[in-house]
């Protein structure tokens, strides 16, 4: 191979290397704009399974468990379909211990319940503040547990960005008091904490991952959703929510084709987010996935001509600054090495 030489005056970049840092910014956008699009997607169906009432009664979809229990079985199968149909034999290799795909899948269900079950004890805007603050874990657990090592500046990066996204996001509380006195908020509180640690340990894992085994994004996919199916089914079964939930779909049936369409677009949107995993580390995917859900709310807030508050204003420079320098930095990082 012939190696072109461009003098920047600085030190000499190859032409190799310009075009896979091309390459790489490139899969980071395709990574980005497939999660953005199929969770925005998912979101409107997961909205109209869970809040629209369902016959004469307008009876509700309870069914929390069953729900994701079938969104992982349609995940697992999608990702089983793309190994098969693309991987190279080499590639459906994987010397992961199953171990650390079953931690991986208890602490990512584990965070996700917790955070549901918060809302019955703290407020919507509580929660979406508590899950803004998910890189933050991920950065210090990955430290702790994975030894990832990263710049001061990197820190200042990511404080910005939830910085930005809590001020965007947060409004003001009802002036009718909750319920449930200084107990309940404090438990509710407990629970945000529990979730956030629970995401901080999944990206620990991740990272380890990573770094000592040759991760496949759609193997991980694959097993983390195979694990979830055994702990979810069991749950479900043990609960008594499986048979609840088959009388519910013999009087509605048509739910269970919104519950396909869910988990096609839960399937397209993992599938980005392990990818994103694999290849740029669960930090950079926590912070597309905290700041997909203010970009979806500035773009509402654009379209339809909504009036910024001083405070989210503020929320929008600090993400923006946060995301840029972020930007900046990892690409001076990588020249240098």
């Amino acid at each position: 191979m012939i190696t072109v030489k461009i003098d920047t005056g600085k030190e000499p970049i190859t032409k190799d290397m310009t075009s896979t840092s091309f390459t790489h910014r490139f899969k980071f956008l395709i990574c980005f704009l497939g999660i953005f699009v199929s969770y925005f997607y998912y979101g409107i169906i997961q909205e109209k399974i869970t809040r629209a009432p369902y016959g004469e009664n307008k009876e509700k979809f309870v069914f929390a468990l069953t729900l994701v229990f079938v969104q992982c079985i349609v995940n697992a199968l999608f990702a089983k379909a793309v190994v098969k149909l693309t991987y190279t034999n080499e590639e459906k290799r994987d010397s992961t211990p199953m171990l650390w795909y079953g931690a991986c899948a208890f602490t990512y269900l584990s965070a996700m319940l917790a955070s549901n079950k918060a809302l019955q004890w703290v407020s919507y805007p509580t929660q979406v503040l508590g899950k803004s603050c998910k890189p933050i874990p991920v950065m210090i657990l990955g430290v702790l547990l994975a030894r990832k090592r990263y710049p001061l500046v990197k820190y200042l990066c990511v404080f910005l960005i939830v910085a930005g996204v809590a001020l965007f996001m947060y409004k003001e509380k009802p002036s009718a008091a909750q319920g449930g006195g200084m107990f309940s908020i404090a438990f509710g509180e407990l629970l945000l904490l529990v979730s956030l640690t629970c995401d901080g340990l999944t990206g620990a894992i991740q990272d380890r991952m990573r770094g000592e085994h040759h991760v496949q994004s759609h193997h991980m996919m694959f097993n983390m959703n195979l694990w979830s199916i055994g702990i979810l089914g069991l749950s479900i079964v043990t609960t008594g929510e499986l048979f609840a939930f088959v009388t519910f779909c013999e009087k509605y049936p048509y739910v269970l084709a919104y519950m396909l369409t869910f988990s096609c677009a839960s399937a397209i949107g993992q599938n980005f987010i392990f990818m994103t995993v694999a290849n740029f580390g669960p930090l950079s995917c926590s912070i597309i996935t905290t700041t997909r859900k203010f970009f979806t709310i500035l773009g509402s807030v654009i379209l339809f001509g909504n009036v910024l508050t001083g405070r989210q204003w503020i929320g929008v420079v600090c993400v923006f600054i946060g995301l840029g320098a972020d930007s900046i930095l990892s690409k001076s990082g990588k020249k240098k090495h």
